[in-house]
This record gives structure tokens, sequence and C-alpha cells, in this order.
């Protein structure tokens, strides 16, 4: 199994490799993990990972500088029907936009747009920072063997607000509802990062690289 992380300037990419290695070793999983710069990179890989931190607009336009990158990545989901896994704004680029600082488009696979958190609670500061217990909304074979109260690591300002709750896996309460996970066919997302959600994170991953969507 080829599994292809997207190095785009964007992500904690060594640490997501690592974590993949990991997960595979774990699972008994026979994968070659590599951070790919190439379309064609992409096109060769069995499954797609594509990470993202800071800024959905930095992000966004460092994905679409790569000539090809963005088809790629289409047909990788839409037309191959392959596994595909965004972390944190590689989740967000998922859904049809984000509202942040202006209106920018994304990937448009989940219908919804990406908005800044609101808590409802005094003393909640945003960014959304550190560990959240995770609430399962919907079972999913990649969410096997993870329960609602299993912790979950985040960092971040934005979150996806999906216009169909079928779409929304999981969320956290962070003084109301958060985005955690979203999913739909052979894609799924996280707002927080596997890789750095120690047991949480790499169950995650080792179903994601032994998924058959």
């Amino acid at each position: 199994m080829k599994v292809a992380i997207i190095d785009y300037g964007s992500g904690n990419l060594r640490s997501a490799q690592k974590s993949f290695e990991r997960a595979a070793r774990t699972a008994g999983v026979s994968a070659s993990i590599d951070l790919v710069t190439k379309p064609e990179q992409v096109t060769a890989a069995d499954r797609v990972v594509l990470p993202g931190v800071g800024a959905y607009r930095d992000c966004h336009d460092g994905l679409a500088a790569i000539d090809g990158m963005w088809e790629v990545i289409e047909e990788h989901c839409t037309t191959r029907a392959k596994p595909f896994l965004g972390i944190c704004v590689g989740m967000q680029l998922m859904a049809s936009l984000s509202r942040e600082y202006r209106d920018t488009a994304g990937l448009d696979w989940i219908a919804g747009e990406v908005v800044r958190i609101t808590p409802g609670e005094a003393g909640l500061k945003v960014p959304h920072m550190g560990w959240n217990d995770l609430v399962i909304d919907h079972p999913h074979p990649v969410l096997d063997g993870i329960a609602t109260g299993d912790h979950a690591y985040f960092v971040h300002s934005y979150h996806m607000r999906v216009r169909h709750p079928e779409d929304r896996l999981a969320h956290v309460d962070y003084g109301g509802d958060v985005t955690a996970i979203v999913g739909r066919g052979t894609m799924i997302g996280t707002q927080f990062h596997p890789e750095k959600s120690q047991r949480t994170g790499l169950r995650l991953i080792a179903n994601f690289l032994a998924w058959r969507p």
C-alpha cells in the first residue's frame, strides 16, 4: 500500500509521517508512507492524506500553487473514489467555502462552510487549544474502537459547519458544538491532530489504513 502525505508547505509533516508509520506497524499493515510534492505521486498512491495548519487562504493558495495538484486530488477522491484523510485545515478544505477573513472556495466535498468558533461560555478562549472529549455522532469504520469521551488534541480558531447532519461524524463541546470529524463516501477529515492525539489518534490512523470503503 502506498500512502501519500501531501507536502505543500503546511502541516506537521514529519510528525504525521512518523505517526502513520507507527500506526501501520501496530496494525500489521504493510505500507510505504511518503511525503509527496508532485501530482503524479498522488496518482500512484492508494491513500492520500492532506494536512494543514495556519490560515485557510494560505493553505488553499499553497495547494493551488502546485501545478495540477488540486485537480489530481479531485480525481483521487471523486473519480477514482480512493480513501482520503484531511487533517485540521486539510479537513476544512473539504468544505464548500471558508469565511476566514474573506470568502474562499474549497473542494466542496462536504457541503458547508468554515466559520469562526464562538464559545457560548465566558472564559473560553479562541483559539481552541488543547485536549477535548469527542462525542461520536455517527458510527464509521475509521472510528472503530473510538468512543464518546476519548480525548483528541485541537489547535484551531475555525471549524466546519456542515449543511447535512449526517456528514458530521463527531463533535466536541467548547461552549457549544464544534465539529471534530466529518466524512462522506471515501473521504474523512479530522479537525484535531491525530498525530498529536496519542491512543485515539493512532487508532484512527490505523483504522484509516485498514479501511476498505
